[in-house]
């Protein structure tokens, strides 16, 4: 299958990238390089076609997207605390950005087209699990713009233009994950710090809980998704998480036993816009896609905290 990884040298976009590799597909890898990050790319970059471009430049994307059967899109501009200082930006990337991408599939014929969509779509309801038949209650300009990029997909698939799959990613953390942006998820923060023996800073009391989700796991459901048949996964949004939930006290002791160091734990206040708990239903997922998580919280975290001890050694 030829496959167009947009935001390729994002963290998701990679490991995406080197799975595909791995299957045997051909590659086209869109980055803008404004988050993502080319030395993640780099190791491959002979095995796939690159191109520098931006999904909101609709000349870009055309071209990336000629000649492809289907479209991973992940490119995005990632971050509540970002969008709440400049939620204009996160619109033009996530919703424009994302209209371009359909239109241009929709041109050039591309089959069908996987959606990086977000569990912030969900709000802070307080039911849990959160199942994909509830109804949306987005806190952000972040989950504003990631939950109309997944409405425009539905639209695109029901007028019969791109068959669409979106997903809800929650919280997905592993190796090539960004530890030093101000944007950075809990777990790459939360490792590097304690393995340089600096304080952890938690924002509440660290009962807030997660559903955490090993990069792996997501790179699963993206293959399943371009496989599954059009008439049970088009037009749908799955949920993509373990089914587990953790705080942000258990990952830490977690950490502190695995990296065998005694972490020193800042405690500040709450962010405006986040959401204390989350928890993924995945048995839609796991019906229509069959999806299962490979990779339980444990064992991720070994493997990601494994990953940065050997960075700091190299």
């Amino acid at each position: 299958m030829r496959v167009l990884v947009t935001g390729a040298a994002g963290f998701i976009g990679s490991h995406l990238t080197r799975a595909l590799l791995a299957e045997g597909h051909e590659v086209r890898a869109l980055d803008n390089l404004q988050t993502g990050q080319f030395w993640r790319i780099q190791p491959v970059l002979e095995q796939i076609q690159w191109q520098e471009g931006d999904i909101t430049n609709p000349e870009q994307v055309r071209t990336a997207v000629e000649g492809m059967d289907a479209v991973l899109h992940q490119a995005a501009l990632p971050s509540v605390p970002r969008s709440l200082q400049d939620p204009v930006a996160s619109s033009l990337a996530n919703v424009q950005g994302t209209i371009i991408v359909l239109q241009a599939c929709r041109e050039a014929g591309v089959r069908r087209l996987v959606y990086a969509g977000s569990s912030s779509a969900y709000g802070d309801t307080p039911t849990l699990p959160k199942v994909e038949t509830m109804s949306p209650a987005p806190m952000s300009p972040y989950a504003v713009s990631k939950l109309t990029g997944e409405q425009y997909c539905r639209v695109f698939s029901q007028l019969g233009y791109v068959e669409t799959v979106c997903f809800r990613y929650f919280n997905v953390f592993g190796p090539m994950q960004d530890p030093n942006s101000q944007y950075a998820a809990v777990i790459p923060r939360f490792i590097t710090r304690m393995m340089r023996n600096e304080p952890i800073t938690i924002l509440g009391d660290g009962t807030q809980s997660r559903d955490f989700t090993y990069v792996e796991n997501v790179v699963r459901a993206n293959l399943l998704a371009l496989k599954a048949e059009q008439s049970r996964v088009s037009g749908e949004v799955f949920n993509v998480g373990c089914g587990e939930q953790f705080t942000l006290n258990e990952v830490v002791a977690q950490l502190a036993e695995i990296l065998g160091r005694e972490p020193k734990v800042e405690l500040l206040p709450s962010r405006l816009g986040d959401v204390p708990h989350s928890l993924a239903d995945i048995s839609k997922a796991h019906s229509l896609l069959g999806y299962e998580p490979v990779v339980r919280l444990p064992e991720a975290l070994q493997r990601t905290a494994a990953w940065y001890l050997e960075q700091q050694a190299g």
